[in-house]
């Protein structure tokens, strides 16, 4: 196995392009350690992104924020600013693993891990956040829903890898939000995840909604119609019984020893509904 710590896109990319035989990018490392401990993957070069300048900054740009694709989920919970913004954003990755995980654990990572149950991909779908692709042919942004394409799958080619993750501008009158559930209290893989981003107008309205769900399909779900059922409204009661449905209506999880297929798409419903309460209050909405 050759492992490579390039210090530039290019390099990467070349070196990812020359490569035979399997190929796995690094940032944090938290999923390929256990994967290459537990015998369940033996790549034939390892590319570590971590030494590429600007791959473990969080920069303001246009409003919103760049964060590199090596940033931890310490470092994005220790940001002084980012959090204020995007809370259900950092929420989302402040539930991955323990301690000890967060001090490595990156967006970017848990998105090409390409889990159905990937806690921070919710959260980034519902921000509507973009991942930045370099590859040979240049760089894409592509919206982090659809960069996952089924378990352990995603869009990327093999000659391609994620340098940051974008979180687009807020209004004073807007926040998010992200709630999972899990059979023990901490530490556990989420039986279902729901990311919720709303905005406001002046008077309390809802003119702009994001809702996402987690672990109830092969890939992330964002559900249309659960922003419909919230948008002109002041997430009423009727709202919130309409965006219960739409996401359990939604979900098409599957049954095993953590939830059966029922339960599942019950449980995305109120999650929602809990979601979309919580960042109405944080984005100035009556509680």
């Amino acid at each position: 196995m050759q492992y490579e710590a390039p210090t530039t896109v290019s390099a990467a990319l070349d070196l990812l392009s020359n490569a035979t035989g399997e190929c796995r990018v690094m940032a944090g490392g938290t999923d390929l350690l256990v994967r290459l401990r537990a015998e369940m993957s033996e790549p034939d070069l390892i590319v570590d992104i971590k030494r590429i300048e600007g791959m473990r900054d969080i920069v303001a740009e246009d409003g919103g924020w760049r964060i590199g694709a090596a940033v931890s989920g310490a470092e994005m919970s220790e940001h002084d600013t980012l959090g204020k913004d995007w809370p259900g954003v950092v929420e989302g990755m402040d539930l991955i693993g323990s301690t000890q995980v967060q001090g490595r654990a990156t967006l970017a990572g848990n998105l090409c891990n390409a889990s159905p149950a990937a806690d921070s991909v919710p959260a980034m779908a519902a921000a509507n956040a973009i991942a930045r692709v370099a590859g040979q042919n240049g760089t894409r942004d592509v919206p982090v829903a659809d960069i996952p394409a089924g378990p352990g799958k995603t869009t990327l080619t093999k000659d391609e890898f994620i340098t940051s993750i974008f979180l687009p501008a807020r209004g004073e009158r807007a926040s998010d939000a992200y709630l999972r559930f899990i059979p023990r209290t901490e530490m556990d893989i989420a039986v279902v995840g729901c990311g919720v981003s709303l905005t406001l107008d002046a008077d309390g309205t809802i003119t702009d909604a994001n809702v996402s769900l987690g672990a109830v399909a092969p890939t992330v779900i964002v559900v249309d119609a659960a922003a419909k059922a919230l948008t002109g409204t002041k997430l009423d009661e009727a709202a919130l019984e309409a965006l219960a449905a739409a996401c359990s209506e939604a979900a098409t999880p599957i049954s095993d020893k953590r939830g059966t297929v029922e339960f599942r798409k019950h449980v995305s419903g109120v999650l929602a509904q809990r979601a979309a309460k919580i960042a109405y209050q944080r984005a100035g909405g009556a509680s």
